[in-house]
C-alpha cells in the first residue's frame, strides 16, 4: 500500500521499542538459564510496562519510564513465581543495550541518504535512549530523540506526538510515523501523521476508525513507500 502523499514527507518519525528495538532481546539473551517461562516472563514484562505507561497518564501521576520498566519486571517475575535478583539485575542491565531489529540501520541510513530528518518519539527515558541508540550505532543518522519524559507523561496523550511538530515547525500530515504498536498509530494517527504500522507479529486490526495508511512486517518496505 503507498502512502500517496499530498505532501512530500518531511520527517519520519520512529517509536523505539518494539518498532526500532528487540524489546524481547533481554530476556532471550538469559533464557538458556530460565527454564520454560522466559518467553511468558517477557511478555508479562513487556505488557505491564505499557499498562503501567498508559495507568500512570490516565491518573497525571508521572513515574519515569525506567522505573516502570524495573516495576514491571518484579510483577512478571511475581506472576510466573520466580525470585531470582542476579537474574533481576542482568535482564534490566541488558535492557539498556537492546538488539536493534537487523534492516533498522540500513533503512534509516537510505532515508538519510534521500535527505529526510528521521526521529524517535518514544515513552523511553532520555538516559534510555541514548543507551539504545549509541548501542545500535544510530546516533549519527537521527536529528532528534523526542522522549515524552519531556511532558511527565505517555503516549497517547496528544500533545506527546505535537513535541515533534513543534520542534521541526512542520504539519502532522507531512510526518511519517511509524510503530509496531497499534495502540500508538492510533494515538499518532488521531493527532494527524501519517502512520506506518510495522505489524511484526502478525496481529490483529484493531482501532478500526483510526487506521494507517499503511501496513508492513518490517521496516524494508518503508523504502518502497512513496
Amino acid at each position: 500500500m503507498s502512502l500517496s502523499p499530498q505532501k512530500p514527507i518531511s520527517a519520519y518519525v520512529f517509536d523505539a521499542y518494539g518498532t526500532l528495538f528487540d524489546v524481547h532481546a533481554a530476556v532471550r539473551r538469559h533464557a538458556s538459564g530460565m527454564g520454560p517461562e522466559a518467553l511468558r516472563l517477557s511478555v508479562i514484562w513487556r505488557e505491564k510496562q505499557l499498562e503501567y505507561s498508559w495507568t500512570r497518564a490516565l491518573m497525571d501521576r508521572y513515574v519515569d519510564f525506567w522505573s516502570l520498566t524495573e516495576q514491571a519486571l518484579d510483577t512478571a517475575f511475581s506472576i510466573v513465581g520466580m525470585e531470582n535478583p542476579e537474574l533481576r539485575r542482568k535482564l534490566l542491565d541488558a535492557y539498556w543495550k537492546l538488539d536493534c531489529y537487523p534492516e533498522v540501520p540500513t533503512v534509516l541510513k537510505r532515508l538519510k541518504d534521500e535527505g529526510h530528518r528521521l526521529a524517535i518519539l518514544s515513552n523511553g527515558s532520555p538516559q534510555m535512549l541514548e543507551a539504545a541508540v549509541r548501542a545500535a550505532g544510530i546516533e549519527d543518522l537521527l536529528d532528534e530523540v523526542f522522549s515524552t519524559d519531556l511532558l511527565r507523561t505517555y503516549k497517547t496523550r496528544q500533545d506527546v506526538y505535537e513535541l515533534v511538530t513543534n520542534q521541526f515547525r512542520i504539519y502532522p500530515e507531512t510526518v511519517s510515523f511509524q510503530s509496531s504498536n497499534r495502540w500508538d498509530i492510533a494515538g499518532a494517527s488521531a493527532f494527524g501523521f501519517r502512520t506506518v504500522w510495522v505489524n511484526r507479529t502478525g496481529a490483529a486490526d484493531e482501532y478500526a476508525d483510526l487506521p494507517p495508511a499503511a501496513v508492513l512486517t518490517d521496516l524494508n518496505g518503508l523504502l518502497a513507500l512513496g
